[in-house]
């Protein structure tokens, strides 16, 4: 048995398997594709659900991967032991109908015993109690002793998640020693104690479970083999745990010799060390397959984990940006394995670094109130913390719940989790309020749908289509016949596209001789076109013969600017990099608008570059083709697929020449020059990481132009000018004269700023033996407030003032520091920062003087009340 390492006992388990007939697949990304079950994949098998279900056929029977996996439920555990990790590789041999126990073990056997030259004596196999043809195999076909091959029940070796497909287990367990033992004559696997490890798992999938404890025989029986490539190392290394494993201690490492800290020396710091070890690696893989850090899903698990690396950080000291050196380490032990950690390097270090810059903003802030509040609970004799504070924390700072609750309990209080949920609850129920859904819909009226026919869609060549109505409701209830008011219209089949794919629904009329509903929107649901009406004449009974009609001149402005979405794609891809991908899209009769991965705000080069690659495709105009295929040939043809879309049997190609080829199951141009014109009216940012185009198309395009004719004019008038040439100079004229006022006001603030010294400094608060003064100046000007800095500075170098300034919108926060207060640990740009975090704003600066941006005026009082409690926490 010799020493080795990661990336070469993943190559050596894919090489063996490739040697018994599999398919070598790679890591499916974490993020599920088809699967809403999961947030993220969290075992080997996860991604091959649908190859064991025959939801879709396998690319072959016989199927080996290694993949990456993230598992979250004990994530306060991560770093408190050296067992808990988030990220881990999980290798995997599948069988789907193919071979079974008699090739399974002995594969195992050989892997292990052969490929790895593990002794014989040291592993001990496994097998459920009443398995007795996994025994005959071990016992007869391997040669393993009876005495060495133990039953377990149900509980250790029978998979079973309620009905449907299960079976039995037959682990491998390693013999790591007596000194990892419990000491115990009876001490065998299955024991809780340390000394037998499980580092190999088959899953003999042949039963097929009620859910009443009756199982019955599958027809075609599976195999799911799971083994940790982690734990499988610890073994090949003769280490103990994950951490001390190659690829992750050169990790861990490099977090050492950041913190200056020495690993093992001292329990709380080695926490701190796992901690940032396992969260940094396991948020490299998440941003890299397409997680982007928000406050809900998946993306919320990666903010969690970044920002409990970050506390952590703070913790050993590390006052400094440092998750992306970190992320250096971990993509240069895992692009062996990975390669496209190296192609999205700069991308995934953005998302970290403006994240872990976001957290940095406001920690020091959040921290500091969570020890006053911790603090006060504990004077109090309380051992919970109020569910609003710990809201406002989340709301205000961005502190998960998790890290509030993590902080807490290391000075052994719970936080009031009853109305913390209800706070979150009450904030979801008014966003979902705002958001019409299908899914609010009564249980009758679901399934009514669910028994429904899937529509005919005719919508791609025909703007009208007679049909026949199978369905109507009103109020959420079936019935038969609607004369007024609201109704569902369902068709057997519809010229009327289902938002869906980013394209909004048609709108249009139903119609039948007089009788006549106005369709304002147009929703799908599995298959069934959901038309929401109102009733402008007559009567429409189900079962009526009519006439759907779409709008035509909506539904050509929808084409146009869904087909612009795909040539703006493309255009980015050409302008920006291949790192460009689809975040999200929404086209309607009014916009074309647009999201992308992208770590940056375009330039304006960039701008109008992509403008104009997209308008010279206009300009060639050429043919648009939709082709149906099947989803390998469309890839094969360089289909640009939406990341974590399920897609069929069966896709939809759209090709716009060579330059942009899409699967899309929207509605498009015939050819390119329909569109018309292209202008992109503006590029804003989304989230971390994420950007956003709107852009308008044909017509829009046109009434853009009248705007803007329209908004020149107004200026013209309003600036007094004679005619459209004379404006810059007359603008220019009147600019001049109000800078000239400006200074004159400027001027005055600044005498009567002088006055009010006097008083301020009287009215200042002892924090520490340091002075503090918060103040409100008004519209006094951020000059005269700095003045006013600049002379409380110079006059009395125990004080330290932070000042509040706002002229209409703007609002400006203003703080200086004394000499002999920076000593006493004061430090104006970090104070500043802080309370400016308050109104939702940020900046900073120099320790004796700094300056930063506010939003939201109305918090103004609440920010300056957190100043003295911010500088209490900087006094050393």
């Amino acid at each position: 048995m010799q020493w080795t390492s990661v990336n070469d006992l993943r190559e050596k388990y894919l090489s063996f398997f490739e040697s018994k007939g599999h398919l070598r697949l790679p890591s499916f990304p974490l993020v599920p594709q088809g699967d809403k079950s999961l947030l993220l994949i969290n075992s080997g098998m996860a991604p091959m659900k649908k190859f064991f279900t025959g939801e879709v056929t396998p690319p072959r029977n016989r199927v080996t991967t290694c993949q990456k996996c993230i598992r979250t439920p004990d994530l306060e555990r991560v770093g408190h032991t050296a067992r808990h990790g988030t990220y881990f590789e999980m290798l995997g041999n599948f069988s789907f109908g193919d071979y079974f126990k008699n090739e399974a073990i002995p594969w195992a056997w050989e892997f292990l015993t052969k490929c790895l030259e593990i002794p014989e004596e040291l592993l001990y196999p496994s097998i459920y109690e009443e398995d007795d043809e996994a025994f005959e195999i071990w016992n007869k076909k391997i040669g393993v002793p009876a005495e060495r091959i133990i039953r377990l029940g149900k509980a250790d070796n029978f998979w079973e998640h309620g009905t449907g497909p299960c079976g039995p287990c037959s682990e491998i367990y390693f013999d790591r020693g007596l000194k990892y033992g419990c000491g115990s004559p009876d001490c065998k696997p299955g024991c809780d104690c340390d000394r037998f490890m499980e580092i190999w798992n088959n899953v003999f999938t042949q039963f097929n479970s009620d859910g009443k404890g009756g199982y019955t025989e599958l027809e075609h029986k599976n195999i799911d083999t799971g083994m940790g490539l982690e734990r499988l190392a610890c073994v090949m290394q003769g280490v103990d745990n994950m951490f001390e494993v190659d690829g992750v201690r050169k990790i861990l490492d490099k977090v050492v010799e950041i913190s200056g800290k020495t690993y093992g020396a001292d329990k709380n710091n080695d926490i701190s060390i796992r901690v940032i070890t396992d969260h940094v690696r396991g948020a490299t893989f998440m941003i890299s397959d397409g997680v982007i850090p928000s406050n809900e899903g998946r993306g919320y698990v990666l903010r969690r984990i970044i920002r409990r690396a970050c506390r952590h950080g703070k913790l050993l000291g590390i006052n400094k940006a440092f998750l992306t050196d970190i992320c250096d380490v971990v993509i240069r032990e895992n692009v062996a394995g990975y390669p496209e950690l190296a192609d999205k390097a700069e991308y995934i270090k953005k998302v970290l670094s403006m994240e872990e810059e976001r957290f940095d903003a406001t920690i020091d802030a959040g921290l500091s109130i969570l020890s006053d509040l911790i603090r006060g609970a504990i004077d109090k004799n309380a051992d919970t913390i109020s569910g609003e504070e710990v809201f406002k924390l989340y709301d205000t700072f961005g502190f998960p719940i998790d890290l509030t609750r993590e902080i807490a309990e290391e000075s052994h209080l719970k936080i009031d989790e009853e109305t913390f949920a209800a706070l979150m609850k009450d904030q979801k129920t008014r966003a979902r309020e705002a958001r019409a859904n299908i899914s609010g819909w009564s249980e009758s009226s679901k399934t009514l749908l669910a028994d429904l026919p899937k529509t005919e869609f005719t919508g791609y060549t025909d703007f009208r289509t007679e049909a026949k109505i199978i369905a109507i409701l009103v109020d959420d209830e079936s019935v038969q016949s609607v004369t007024e008011g609201d109704c569902t219209v369902i068709l057997d089949k519809t010229p009327f596209y289902g938002e869906g794919g980013g394209q909004i629904g048609d709108s249009g009329t139903i119609y039948a001789n007089e009788n006549l509903v106005n369709v304002y929107d147009t929703k799908k649901n599995e298959g069934v076109y959901i038309h929401l009406c109102t009733v402008v004449n007559g009567k429409l009974s189900v079962g009526d013969t009519v006439m759907a009609d779409i709008k035509d001149s909506r539904r050509l402005s929808i084409m146009r600017n869904h087909s612009a979405a795909h040539l703006l794609q493309a255009s980015l891809r050409h302008v920006l990099g291949d790192h460009v991908e689809q975040a999200g899209s929404y086209v309607s009769e009014d916009v074309c608008r647009f999201d992308f991965t992208h770590f940056a705000a375009m330039t304006s080069a960039e701008i109008a570059a992509v403008e104009a690659a997209v308008n010279a495709n206009i300009l060639a105009a050429i043919d648009i083709e939709t082709v149906e295929t099947d989803i390998e040939t469309a890839r094969q043809n360089g289909a640009m697929a939406l990341f974590g879309e399920k897609y069929g049997d069966v896709v939809r190609m759209v090709k716009m020449g060579n330059f942009s080829v899409e699967l899309c199951g929207g509605t498009h141009c015939k050819n390119t020059g329909n569109i018309g014109l292209f202008k992109i009216v503006s590029e804003s940012s989304v989230a971390a990481g994420v950007r956003r185009i709107e852009a308008v198309t044909g017509v829009g395009v046109l009434a853009l132009i009248a705007e803007k004719d329209n908004l020149i004019a107004e200026t013209a008038k309003v600036l007094k000018s004679n005619n459209v040439s004379d404006m810059p100079a007359r603008a220019a004229a009147v600019t001049q004269e109000i800078t000239r006022q400006k200074h004159e006001i400027e001027s005055l603030n600044q005498k009567l700023a002088a006055t009010k010294l006097d008083s301020l400094v009287a009215s200042a608060a002892q924090i520490k033996g340091v002075r503090l003064v918060a103040s409100d100046l008004g519209n006094s000007g951020i000059d005269s407030a700095r003045a006013l800095c600049d002379s409380i500075k110079d006059k009395y170098s125990d004080m330290v003032a932070v000042f509040a300034v706002h002229d209409g919108d703007r609002l400006n926060f203003i703080s200086a520091a004394g000499a002999d207060a920076v000593k006493a640990g004061a430090h104006a740009g970090k104070l500043v920062g802080a309370v400016s975090a308050v109104t939702g704003g940020k900046g900073g600066g120099r320790p004796d003087s700094a300056t930063s941006g506010g939003r939201d005026i109305a918090k103004i009082a609440e920010a300056l009340e957190a100043a003295a409690g911010i500088l209490e926490g900087m006094i050393k």
